[in-house]
């Protein structure tokens, strides 16, 4: 396919309430939609980079750098084939996984379109809808944490994530825990431990917990096999796992229990696509975590946890749980098994409007070659 044409809008969009991390607290959220025109047809991705450098180096500002002037320009005049020969065209560019994945998700909206099949079906999916749950941020008290959490269980919610930090961990997770028995319940570090101070998890082991996930540093894989030696609870790896061949390394080394797949991180959805094969190759169950994403990256997500290998509650969540106003004539709800149903139509399988886009769009930058 000959790529006519691509215009990236940076978008901030208001939250329903504010998401904390171990990393800050953020009230509205910034990402890049990438718009491809191409021989009749338009497809769309979403770039999950933020504002600020905490989750990954990347931002919106060095996504913005790095399509304009680096990766969109080795498109031109290209026969792109499907999102392989992407990968193989954008190499010479090291690392800025986030600024990759947003285009190449409108490749694949684009590959889909083609064969007149929904992403799901072209990934090979074996399920209609997916089980998710909610992912919740650090609360003022631990009061306002079990309010929330209670609220998200009377929405349908059957699994919760709590995130965490020194200081801010064992005891709100017992709480909860104490509160909900039987909930499926796990804990997000992002990061925010060392070794020696990764000893304070310990009491986690008590509350039967699905896992925790990414307590040490982000380019630490060892490490995290020298804490699992030392935990019961099954220890999942995000931000750790940047690749197919950084998963093979978590694999071998032991590392982990569970991998959470992000298409963002790991540089596109081809890259989550080869990190499942091989987690499902060696029994290693795998879930599909969030980063906040409208309607357009919720799609490529559901259709991405439809896979096999998929056997955790993702943190997809129903469109309402982030965005009064999203970007997509279709809105996502919860049905009643704490499920997402898996977009079926051609393509993402949502119908963008682009004058949402155009509203929540700090700039539009047009691209041709």
């Amino acid at each position: 396919m000959k790529i006519d044409s691509i215009t990236l809008y940076p978008l901030q969009m208001p939250l329903v309430t504010h998401f904390e991390t171990s990393f800050g607290r953020i009230q509205n959220r910034e990402c890049v939609i990438v718009k491809i025109q191409s021989e009749g047809l338009t497809g769309w991705g979403e770039c999950v980079a933020d504002h600020d450098p905490g989750y990954s180096y990347e931002t919106t500002g060095t996504v913005l750098h790095i399509l304009q002037d680096f990766l969109v320009p080795l498109l031109w005049g290209q026969d792109l084939q499907d999102a392989l020969h992407f990968q193989r065209l954008v190499a010479p560019v090291r690392g800025h996984h986030l600024a990759k994945a947003g285009l190449e998700m409108a490749i694949w909206d684009l590959t889909a379109q083609r064969a007149n099949q929904s992403l799901a079906q072209l990934f090979g999916a074996t399920r209609s809808s997916v089980e998710v749950g909610v992912s919740v941020g650090l609360q003022d008290t631990p009061a306002d944490l079990l309010q929330r959490v209670n609220a998200y269980l009377q929405d349908g919610y059957r699994r919760v994530k709590l995130k965490i930090k020194p200081g801010r961990d064992v005891s709100e997770a017992a709480i909860i825990r104490a509160a909900h028995p039987d909930l499926k319940l796990q804990v997000d570090a992002n990061s925010a431990y060392t070794l020696q101070t990764a000893a304070a998890l310990q009491p986690l082991d008590d509350l039967n917990l699905l896992l925790i996930e990414q307590p040490l540093y982000e380019d630490d894989i060892w490490d995290h096999r020298l804490l699992r030696q030392n935990l019961r609870t099954p220890i999942c790896l995000d931000e750790s796992v940047t690749s197919p061949r950084h998963a093979r390394y978590a694999l071998e080394m032991q590392a982990c229990d569970i991998i959470n797949i992000k298409p963002g991180r790991v540089g596109g959805l081809s890259q989550a696509l080869q990190i499942h094969d091989l987690c499902l190759k060696a029994g290693i169950p795998v879930w599909c975590g969030g980063m906040l994403e409208s309607n357009i990256g919720r799609a490529t997500n559901l259709a991405l946890a439809a896979l096999p290998g998929f056997t955790l509650p993702g943190d997809i969540s129903a469109s309402a749980r982030y965005y009064n106003e999203d970007l997509t004539e279709e809105t996502f709800s919860l049905n009643p098994d704490s499920a997402i149903n898996v977009p079926t139509r051609p393509g993402l399988g949502v119908t963008v409007l682009e004058s949402q886009v155009k509203k929540f769009a700090l700039a539009a930058i047009a691209l041709q070659p």
